[in-house]
């Protein structure tokens, strides 16, 4: 049974001119390369970018007759190619194996050889892809996928080849096209424009980057095949195993192979767009309900380079994630954020339940172009409030959420300095001068205060797309560090901060577990423990910090990651001190947590005291090792 768009090639008079197998074969060496990439446009995109480059190929180096043929009665090409009938012949041929190639297996009685996957050439272990182009590559390979495959041929006839209609029709009505004038007026819905583009690397099969296939399953594979060798070895029999097989992933695709689920996730049409008011009804207040806004939101081209380079970044993008976050296409269409223009960039932000991915590129051109991820899982109202739009000049602006009223900069070292407010353009903030990116003395420490429905938040920026969150408090009765005490309590530790860059932070807390009366009438001093807590849920990071009375700024006098200290879960922590009196004389100083019964130091400083805090003589560089037993009798040791 034949496709309704294929139809056997009409069989030549006797006498119509011959090519030969050398004519076709110097004529495919010569023009290989215009050749694969006609056959490279003309197949069908679902096939996948690696199946289209080595079928493309195939198709090419399987065109030449098997002795002298009948030369076909069309143009070889308007210009460069006059009169090679052997240019010609391999054209068609490769043409028409193109157009067979996109006729699903359902309407054949029996496959074509073109319509499998190719024995040869073969690439094991290698995914290979034309390099990416710009955003008009991009937006054309979209409308071809578009068309039918006849519909394909005449555009790439017309543009590449440079026929006349009537030439195109020829040649398609030779290679077996049922239909020609419906393909002509579906080319026609593709602007002729966009012509130029087809010489692009985006469309060139035969300048290719390389990929590894997956190295996981690959493994599985080959152990799989070893033991079905020895399988086979021991008995015979089992070479006609019933049914539709035993493999591990039973009737799934192969790795990287095209599906609905892929292709609909970079589909810029099937972007989930949130509308703006459904925040104000819903159960949840986290980044799904956040509705799409940014100029540029019905921007194809952008949208569609956004998430080619979420899929596959090139070389040229620069790609972070925070700790713990997958950078690994989208499983399907996720929702748009944002896309718009802000100071010199493009910018693109998505968001698939999981994980924000930002798309920035100049506003010149792609070269240049980044691709960030953060985690953002179980988000709530305060975490989902902000991401980072764009840095620029050591400047940051933000997005906000819906339900965000206002938007104010602060910096935490100023106890008494009121908060500037930077204003909210359809949720864009005025830039705010970063923190995270500041190097040389710690003389500010700038963050954004949001205020909505609930009250007022404090937001720090850490280096990454996601702000984390101030608070201060006992853990597990924590609150907002927006307040006047809050403030006060942050700012001789706000500099700390710094230590926390690019962990993928969420959450930062300061608690002051501790006041000390210090030897020899010295005053009294706090102790404070910051815990910052990951989106990931490891990599937690805690410091204890002392900080002597009128004291600008708190000294960190130990630190722990990945530990228990100051979490919700286990609030009680231990840390110690070298200090030097006025007078000269060394102390070792400890503090724990309320419900600590006693203190022991052992090593190079000995010494013990009941109830939580221990000041003893020191000699200067001593060290020592701390113990503490808590009201329970339990024993904890000190953070290092």
């Amino acid at each position: 049974m034949q496709s309704q768009d294929v139809a056997p090639l009409p069989a030549s008079s006797s006498a119509d001119p011959v090519v030969d197998v050398e004519q076709a074969e110097a004529a495919l060496v010569e023009h290989y390369p215009r050749l694969v990439r006609l056959a490279y446009l003309v197949l069908p995109p679902s096939l996948g970018r690696n199946r289209r480059v080595v079928t493309a190929h195939a198709l090419v180096q399987r065109a030449l007759p098997k002795g002298r043929a009948p030369a076909p009665v069309i143009p070889a090409q308007s210009t460069g190619r006059d009169g090679d009938l052997g240019y010609a012949f391999v054209r068609l041929q490769v043409l028409r194996t193109a157009l067979e190639a996109g006729v699903p297996l359902r309407l054949t009685a029996w496959p074509r050889r073109s319509q499998l996957p190719p024995l040869l050439p073969q690439v094991w272990g290698l995914r290979l892809f034309p390099r990416s182009g710009g955003a008009d590559e991009l937006a054309l390979d979209q409308r071809l996928s578009a068309l039918s495959g006849p519909g394909r041929a005449v555009y790439v006839l017309r543009g590449l080849e440079e026929l006349s209609d009537g030439e195109v029709r020829r040649v398609l009505a030779a290679a077996g096209c049922a239909d020609v004038d419906e393909a002509l007026n579906e080319a026609d819905e593709v602007p002729s424009a966009h012509y130029r583009l087809l010489d692009s690397s985006e469309f060139d099969p035969c300048s290719l980057q390389a990929r590894p296939t997956d190295l996981m399953r690959r493994r599985q594979h080959t152990r799989a095949a070893l033991a079905a060798a020895a399988a086979v070895a021991v008995c015979g029999a089992l070479l006609a195993l019933p049914g539709d097989g035993w493999g591990p992933d039973g009737a799934a695709a192969p790795a990287y192979a095209q599906n609905p689920a892929a292709e609909a996730a970079l589909d810029p049409a099937k972007l989930v767009r949130i509308a703006p008011t459904v925040w104000e009804a819903s159960a949840r207040t986290d980044f799904s309900v956040w509705p799409a806004r940014g100029d540029l939101t019905g921007d194809q081209g952008l949208l569609r380079r956004a998430l080619a380079v979420w899929a596959r970044p090139g070389e040229s993008v620069q790609v972070s994630a925070t700790p713990g976050t997958p950078s690994g296409g989208p499983a399907g269409p996720p929702q748009l954020l944002y896309a718009g223009n802000v100071d010199s960039a493009r910018v693109v932000v998505l968001y698939d339940g999981l994980r924000i991915a930002r798309y920035a590129e100049p506003k010149d051109g792609t070269k240049g172009a980044a691709l960030d991820f953060a985690r953002v899982d179980g988000a709530d109202r305060t975490a989902a409030s902000a991401l980072v739009l764009d840095r620029a000049d050591g400047n940051v602006r933000y997005l906000t959420a819906p339900w965000v009223t206002g938007a104010a900069e602060r910096d935490l070292l100023k106890k008494g300095a009121g908060a500037m407010d930077l204003g909210l353009t359809a949720g864009v903030t005025s830039p705010l001068a970063g923190a995270a990116q500041r190097t040389g003395t710690c003389t500010s420490w700038n963050v954004l205060q949001l205020t909505d429905g609930t009250g007022r938040h404090l937001l720090t920026d850490l280096g990454e797309l996601v702000p984390a969150r101030l608070t201060t408090g006992r853990p597990g009765a924590t609150h907002e560090a927006s307040g006047a005490a809050g403030q006060r309590a942050w700012a001789p530790y706000a500099c700390s901060l710094a230590a926390m860059r690019s962990s993928g932070v969420r959450a930062v807390n300061l608690w002051e577990y501790a006041a000390q009366s210090l030897p020899e009438a010295s005053g009294t001093a706090d102790w404070v423990c910051t815990r910052a807590e990951t989106w990931s849920g490891g990599g937690t990071r805690v410091l204890a910090q002392f900080r002597t009375p009128g004291g600008t700024y708190g000294a960190v006098a130990a630190k722990g990651e990945n530990a228990t200290a100051c979490g919700a879960k286990d609030p009680h922590v231990l840390a110690g001190v070298l200090w030097k009196s006025a007078a000269g004389h060394w102390y070792l100083l400890a503090a724990g947590s309320p419900g600590t019964s006693s203190i022991a130091a052992t090593g190079g400083s000995s010494a013990s005291a009941r109830g939580s805090l221990l000041a003893a003589r020191a000699s200067q560089g001593a060290q020592a090792d701390l113990k503490g037993t808590l009201d329970d009798g339990r024993v904890i040791s000190g953070l290092r």
